[in-house]
Parts: structure tokens; C-alpha cells; sequence
């Protein structure tokens, strides 16, 4: 691949229904342009696992990805009210879901630890009150 592929979703906040469009399309174009299937997946995970969260926690956002010749690169970005404690909200569990969205089969508290466990590279930048930029990164 000598050009770089930029993809770029709008998520909808509170919007259940169209959760998973962005990772599902994301998916179909990187199975054309011929990635590895453990490649797919992790990608596919990460993102999906960011646009649950934006659908829940941040009345949507924006994902764009880059795919080049040497890594996918993943930015989620929104303008929802922000995390408060990262090295909490990483902890395995630990989600500020309310109960109608577990009642739907979400907010586990596995969002952000999936992100981080499904990519090489992750960096979070938070302020409270602003907006969440999540960046991931997949090496190929």
C-alpha cells in the first residue's frame, strides 16, 4: 500500500441502534484492502469498544482512522462531559454506566481496557466538562 486510507465516522449519541455501523463498515474495508484477520479483529474491537462509549458517555463524536503502510491509527474524539479519573475508569469493571444502558447489555467496564488490550498504542487526553480524545494504534 504506497497511499494512506483515511476513514471518518460520525456517532450518534444515545443512538443504540446504529452502535457498531462505524466498526462494522470499518471492518469491510480493511477485509477489501486485504489485512490480516488477527489484524481486522483488533482493530475491530478497539473501535467498536469506542463507539459504545461515545454512544453512552459522550452524545457521540467523530472516528477517524488512517490506515498506511505501517499502522492503522485511530482517533475517537467527542465533546461529551469528559473523564474524570483515567486510572480508574482503565480498571477492569469499573463503569459510570446507568442502569438503563446495562440494562441493554452495556457499561461492563470492559470499554477501555478492551481499547488498551486490543492495540499496541493507547493514549487518552480527557478534561472534564470538555471532551475525550482516545488514540490507538495498530502496527502492521
Amino acid at each position: 500500500m504506497t497511499d494512506e486510507i483515511v476513514l471518518e465516522y460520525h456517532v450518534s449519541g444515545d443512538d443504540f441502534t446504529r452502535a457498531g455501523e462505524a466498526s462494522s463498515d470499518i471492518k469491510d474495508k480493511l477485509k477489501k484492502i486485504g489485512l490480516s484477520p488477527e489484524k481486522i479483529r483488533k482493530v475491530v474491537i478497539a473501535i467498536y469498544e469506542g463507539e459504545i462509549n461515545m454512544v453512552i458517555h459522550a452524545h457521540g463524536g467523530r472516528i477517524t482512522v488512517t490506515v498506511s503502510e505501517n499502522e492503522i491509527t485511530m482517533v475517537l474524539a467527542d465533546k461529551g462531559p469528559g473523564i474524570k479519573d483515567i486510572e480508574l475508569a482503565m480498571q477492569e469493571g469499573y463503569s459510570t454506566a446507568p442502569d438503563n444502558v446495562r440494562s441493554l447489555g452495556f457499561g461492563a467496564g470492559m470499554g477501555l481496557p478492551n481499547m488498551k488490550k486490543y492495540t499496541d498504542e493507547m493514549d487518552i487526553q480527557s478534561q472534564p466538562g470538555t471532551g475525550t480524545t482516545v488514540t490507538m494504534k495498530v502496527r502492521l
